[in-house]
C-alpha cells in the first residue's frame, strides 16, 4: 500500500469537515501519493483520500474507481498545493449526452399562433431583433441575435420549448447569440436537448467555426440550403435543397405551418467572378425572405347536417373536422368534408422580410417567388414584419413595393432611433440605475437615459400603408382567427431613469443618506494629499458629466462641517460611520496613486456572471480605458457590444471599439468570447475608409482555430497571438522596450499541453506590433499566466511605464492582474504580487467549496486569500454563479480590501482608495435580495460553458 497522507490546512476556505466530504478513502486505496493537491501542506504519514466529484459538470452521482482517482492532481515542484480538478483541467470531463430533438404532438385545432417582436438590440441598436412563432406545440424563432439568452430569461420565454431557429442573414448581427444558445440547451436536463438550424449555404461557414469550441453533437440537426456560395465551403450538414432562386424553397410543411425560404441578393460591386461558375457573393451577403403559412381554417361545423347523413355525435365528427371522410352510421354513404363544413377561411399568412442595404433592394422587387403573394395573385398576406434599416424602408420605392400587398399591416422592426432611450433588459438597467444613485462615481449613469438623439430619419408614409413601428413583445395574432390582428397588450411599460429611483425612495427611505455619506468619501483630502484629483477641463470619451462636480477634491467646505459636528469626547464606536471615516482619512496613498488623474486607467466592467447571460449580469467582458492612449479588452463574453453601447451610448461605443489597442481572451469557454467577433466585424467596418492595422487578439490556440474558421463569413481584420507566447519566464515577457521575448516559456512547470510553435517567423512580427502597441499606450510590460481551470486557461498581468510629474518626480506604475477562470494556484499569487489591482473570479459562494472544486472555479473566500497572499492593493471580485441574481454572498472577514464588480461598473485608478468602503453600502442595495433567482431552473448552469 502506498504512504499516507496528512493534511495540515493552512486555508480558512476549506475546513477539515468539508474536506472530508471531498475526499474517498476507499477509492484513494490505490491511488500513488502524486494524484492528492489540497489547498495547504501535506506531509507523508496519516490517512489519505481523494476527491470525489459529487457534483461534476455530468450531475452524475457515480464515477469509475480510476476516474475518481484521477480528478485531483498535484502541481509537481510546489511546496503549497491546491485542490483542483484535474480531469476538467485537462478536458477529460464531458459526459455524453444524447442531444435528441423532442418529439412533440402538433395540434391543428383550436390551437393559438401569434408572431411576437423579441426586443433585442431594439435599443443598443447592436444586433438584430429576433421574431418568435408563437404555437401551442411548436416555437419558431428568426435570427438569434447577441443578448437573445439574456432576453428570454428576463422574459420567461422558455429555451426549451424551442423547436426551429431560422436565419435571415448568416453574420454576427443575426447569428452572434447561435452558439451560446446551442451550449445552454446542451445543457437543458439529464440528456441536453438540440434544435433544428436552418439558414442560406452562408450558415456552413458559421457551423465549422463554431466546432472548435461546441460539440459537434449539438449541430447535428443544422440545415443549410440554396446554391452554394463558395466552392471552397464545406459542410457536413444536411442540405435542404439545391433549387433555383427563381422558386421558393420549402423547408417546413406539416400540419400547423408551411414555411418557405426565397433569396435576395445584392447587386453591387460585392460580386465576386468565379473561374468555375462565372459569379459568386461574399459570404454574408445573402439575405433571406420567409414566408410563414398557416393551413386554411375549415369551415364551421353543422350537426344538423351531420345527423341527417346519418352520423351519430362522437369521434366522426372530429375526424371530419380534421379534413378527413367518414362512412355513414346510419346510411350506406360515405360523408365528406364539405358535406358538413361551412365555407373554408384561408389561412393567415406572414411574411419576415430582410433587406439590409439598399443594394438587395433590386433583387427583392423582382423575385418572381414573391408575386404569389401580391395583391392581384389571390392570396391575402395579414403580416409583413420588415428587419431592414431605416435608410431602407423609408425609401420611396421600397414603399412602393410594400404597396403590392394591398392592406397588410407592416411593422417596422428595422433600428429606430426612438426606442434608444428605453431599455430592453429593464431588470438590469433597474439595478444599474439604482446603483448610479447610491454611488455614481462608481457606477455612472447609462448611456442610454438622456435622449442624445434628436435628429430622426424622416419616413415616407402612405394612406394606402398600414405601416406601424415595432415595440418590444409587440403581438400579431394569428388564431384564433376571431383574434386576428395586433396584440399590444405585453408591451412592457415605458421604464425611466426617474421612475427607478422614485420607487428605491419609497423601498429604501434612508438610501438618500447612505448615498451622501458614500460621497464623503470622495470629497475628502487625504494626509494633506489631495486624494481625487480635479477633473481636467478635457472630459475623455467614457467620463460623465457629472464627475465634474463630485470629483473636485477642493469642494469640501459642506462635507468637512458634516464631519466636524460629528466629533465629541467620546471614541468613535467601532463599524460606525465616523470610526470607519476615520480609518479611512488615516490610510496613506500608495506610491503609484500620487498624483494619479482621472485619464491614468479606468476598468469598466461590462459582464461580471459567469456560464451564460442572466437578466442582472451579462458575461465576462473588461474594458480597459487609457483614454487617450487607447484601450483594451479582457475577454468577449455574448452581448460585450451591447454593454458598451448601455455604459457609452450608441456612438460612444463605436468611439471605444475604433480606439482599442488589443483584445485578450482567457480561454475557450464560450461565455468568454463569443462577443468577440461582434466587435471585430463592427472594428473592421468603422475603419474601413481609414488607414489602420489589424487588431491583436491574443487567445487560446482553439480560438484561432474559431476565428479563422469564422473570417471566411465575415471581414475581422485581426491578427492572433497564442497566449503561449506571452508567457513569462524568469527572464522576460513580452516588454513594451525589448525586442527580444520567449515565445513559449520552455520548461515551465506551469504548462500543461503539448508546444506546437507553428509559424515561429509570422508571431515574431505580430510580437514586435504588439511591443510597440504596448509602448504607445503607456504600458510596460503585458504577459500570461497560465491557470489551472481547463486545458489553456490563463491570467494575465499588464504592468504600465513609471510616471514622470511636471517637476520631474518618479512615481511607480500601476500593476492589474486579471484571473481569468481558475482555482487559486502559485502561479497567479506569484503573478500578482505587489499588484494594484486584483481581479479575481468568485463564482461560487464560501459554502459551495465541492462545486468550486468540481468545475474548478474559486470561492469568495479563495479569492480574496489569493489577494491577500499577493500583497495587492485591491480585490475586485467578479464572474459570479448566475445563482446569485443581484449580490453574491461575501463574508465580512478580509474585505478591507475587497469590492464586488457589477455590469457597467466603472473603476478609475483615483477611486481605488474609497472602493473597498462601498461594499457594506451595497449590501444595503440589496439587503432584501440576496437569496437565488429561480430563473434557470430548466438549466444546469456552466454544464456546457
Amino acid at each position: 500500500m502506498p504512504t499516507p497522507l496528512r493534511l495540515l490546512f493552512s486555508s480558512p476556505s476549506l475546513s477539515r469537515a468539508s474536506f472530508s466530504r471531498l475526499l474517498s478513502l476507499r477509492s484513494f486505496s490505490a491511488a500513488p501519493a502524486s494524484t492528492l493537491c489540497a489547498f495547504g501542506r501535506f506531509r507523508r504519514g496519516g490517512g489519505g483520500g481523494s476527491y470525489t466529484q459529487s457534483r461534476g459538470n455530468s450531475g452524475s452521482s457515480t464515477r469509475k474507481e480510476e476516474s475518481r482517482r484521477d480528478n485531483v492532481a498535484e502541481m509537481e515542484g510546489n511546496d503549497d498545493q491546491f485542490v483542483f480538478n484535474k480531469s476538467r483541467a485537462e478536458g477529460r470531463d464531458n459526459k455524453g449526452r444524447s442531444l435528441e430533438l423532442k418529439d412533440r404532438k402538433l395540434n391543428p385545432v383550436s390551437t393559438t399562433c401569434y408572431v411576437q417582436i423579441l426586443g433585442t438590440g431594439m435599443d443598443t441598436q447592436d444586433t438584430s431583433p429576433s421574431i418568435l412563432l408563437f404555437f401551442d406545440k411548436q416555437r419558431f424563432i428568426f435570427n438569434a441575435g447577441e443578448g437573445l439568452q439574456r432576453y428570454c430569461s428576463e422574459h420567461k420565454i422558455k429555451l426549451s420549448k424551442i423547436d426551429h431557429i431560422f436565419l435571415t442573414r448568416v453574420c454576427s448581427e443575426t447569428a452572434g447569440g447561435l452558439p451560446g444558445l446551442v451550449l445552454t440547451m446542451a445543457g437543458i436536463g439529464e440528456e441536453g436537448m438540440s434544435v433544428n438550424i436552418w439558414g442560406p449555404s452562408d450558415l456552413d461557414f458559421l457551423l465549422g467555426a463554431m466546432r472548435s469550441f461546441i460539440p459537434r453533437k449539438s449541430m447535428l440537426h443544422a440545415h443549410s440550403f440554396g446554391l452554394d456560395q463558395s466552392k471552397y465551403a464545406t459542410s457536413s450538414s444536411s442540405r435542404a435543397q439545391d433549387d433555383s432562386s427563381a422558386d421558393a424553397i420549402v423547408l417546413i410543411d406539416n400540419e400547423v405551418i408551411r414555411i418557405s425560404a426565397m433569396f435576395v441578393r445584392p447587386a453591387n460591386q460585392k460580386f465576386s467572378l468565379d473561374s468555375d461558375t462565372g459569379e459568386c457573393l461574399r459570404p454574408g451577403d445573402m439575405s433571406v425572405v420567409y414566408a410563414c403559412e398557416l393551413p386554411e381554417v375549415k369551415g364551421k361545423f353543422d350537426p344538423v347536417k351531420a345527423a341527417s347523413l346519418g352520423l351519430k355525435p362522437g369521434p366522426k365528427y372530429r375526424e371530419l373536422q380534421l379534413g378527413k371522410s367518414v362512412k355513414s352510421d346510419s346510411q350506406d354513404i360515405i360523408v365528406n368534408p364539405s358535406d358538413v363544413l361551412g365555407p373554408s377561411i384561408p389561412g393567415p399568412i406572414v411574411l419576415i422580410v430582410d433587406c439590409p442595404t439598399l443594394y438587395h433592394t433590386h433583387d427583392l422587387f423582382s423575385l418572381t417567388s414573391l408575386s404569389g403573394y401580391y395583391k392581384k395573385s389571390g392570396k391575402v398576406v395579414n403580416c409583413i414584419i420588415h428587419l431592414g434599416p431605416a435608410v431602407v424602408t423609408s425609401n420611396a420605392e421600397y414603399q412602393q413595393w410594400m404597396m403590392r400587398f394591398g392592406q397588410a399591416q407592416h411593422i417596422m422592426a428595422g433600428h429606430e432611433i426612438k426606442n434608444m432611450d428605453n431599455p430592453i433588459l429593464q431588470a438590469s438597467a433597474r439595478v444599474s440605475s439604482r446603483l448610479n444613485y447610491l454611488c455614481p462615481q462608481i457606477f455612472p449613469v447609462s448611456g442610454f437615459w438622456p435622449n442624445e438623439y434628436t435628429h430622426l430619419i424622416p419616413s415616407e408614409k402612405s394612406m394606402d400603408l398600414e405601416v406601424i413601428s415595432a415595440e418590444n413583445l409587440l403581438k400579431f395574432h394569428l388564431r384564433p382567427i376571431s383574434q386576428l390582428g395586433l396584440d399590444r397588450s405585453a408591451i412592457p411599460n415605458k421604464l425611466t431613469h426617474k421612475h427607478i429611483i422614485n420607487e428605491l425612495l419609497l423601498e429604501i427611505p434612508e438610501i438618500k443618506e447612505i448615498s451622501r455619506q458614500i460621497s464623503l468619501l470622495w470629497q475628502k483630502p487625504l494626509n494633506g494629499k489631495t486624494m481625487i484629483p480635479p477633473v481636467e477641463k478635457k472630459v475623455p470619451m467614457g467620463e460623465e458629466p457629472w464627475l465634474k462636480q463630485c470629483c473636485m477634491a477642493s469642494d469640501v467646505s459642506m462635507d468637512k462641517r458634516w464631519l466636524e459636528t460629528c466629533e465629541d469626547a467620546s471614541p468613535p464606536a467601532e463599524g460606525s460611520l465616523r470610526k470607519r471615516f476615520r480609518d479611512y482619512l488615516d490610510t496613506p496613498i500608495p506610491p503609484y496613486l500620487e498624483n494619479v488623474t482621472r485619464e491614468e486607467m479606468e476598468l469598466v466592467f461590462l459582464g461580471t456572471g459567469s456560464s451564460q447571460p442572466s437578466k442582472h449580469r451579462n458575461v465576462s467582458s473588461i474594458y480597459v480605458n487609457l483614454f487617450e492612449k487607447g484601450s483594451l479588452l479582457l475577454d468577449c463574453g455574448e452581448g460585450t457590444l451591447g454593454q458598451l453601447k448601455r455604459r457609452f451610448g450608441v456612438k460612444g461605443a463605436d468611439e471605444a471599439v475604433k480606439k482599442l489597442r488589443f483584445i485578450w481572451v482567457s480561454h475557450i469557454h464560450a461565455d468568454h468570447h463569443t462577443g468577440l467577433v461582434r466587435i471585430l466585424a463592427l472594428r473592421s467596418h468603422l475603419l474601413k475608409d481609414v488607414a489602420h492595422n489589424p487588431l491583436i487578439v491574443i487567445g487560446p490556440r482553439p480560438l484561432e482555430r474559431f476565428l479563422n474558421a469564422y473570417a471566411g463569413l465575415e471581414d475581422l481584420d485581426m491578427q492572433f497571438l497564442d497566449c503561449r507566447q506571452t508567457i513569462r519566464t524568469s527572464e522576460d515577457a513580452v516588454q513594451a522596450n525589448e525586442v527580444t521575448s520567449s515565445l513559449f516559456a520552455l520548461g515551465s512547470k506551469m504548462e500543461s499541453f503539448k508546444r506546437k510553435p507553428g509559424n515561429l517567423s509570422e508571431a515574431r512580427d505580430v510580437l514586435d506590433r504588439l511591443k510597440e502597441i504596448l509602448s504607445d499606450a503607456g504600458l510596460n510590460s503585458l504577459y500570461s499566466v497560465p491557470v489551472r481551470h481547463c486545458p489553456e486557461a490563463f491570467g494575465l498581468v499588464l504592468e504600465a511605464k513609471d510616471r514622470v510629474s511636471r517637476i520631474a518626480k518618479v512615481s511607480p506604475g500601476w500593476k492589474v492582474v486579471y484571473s481569468g477562470d481558475t482555482r487559486p494556484c502559485p502561479a497567479l499569487i506569484e503573478a500578482s504580487k505587489n499588484a494594484t489591482i486584483l481581479i479575481h473570479e468568485a463564482t461560487f459562494e464560501d459554502s459551495m467549496t465541492e462545486e468550486a472544486i468540481a468545475k474548478n472555479h474559486s470561492t469568495t473566500k479563495e479569492a480574496i486569500g489569493v489577494g491577500i497572499s499577493a500583497g495587492v492593493y485591491r480585490i475586485i471580485l467578479t464572474h459570479f454563479s448566475q445563482r446569485y441574481p443581484k449580490i453574491p454572498v461575501v463574508d465580512e472577514v478580509n474585505v478591507d480590501k475587497t469590492c464586488i464588480a457589477f455590469d457597467l461598473m466603472s473603476v478609475n485608478m483615483a477611486d481605488l482608495p474609497a472602493l473597498p468602503k462601498v461594499l457594506p453600502y451595497l449590501k444595503q442595495l440589496f439587503r432584501n435580495e440576496m437569496a437565488a433567482d429561480d430563473e434557470l431552473d430548466d438549466v444546469q448552469v456552466s454544464v456546457m460553458y
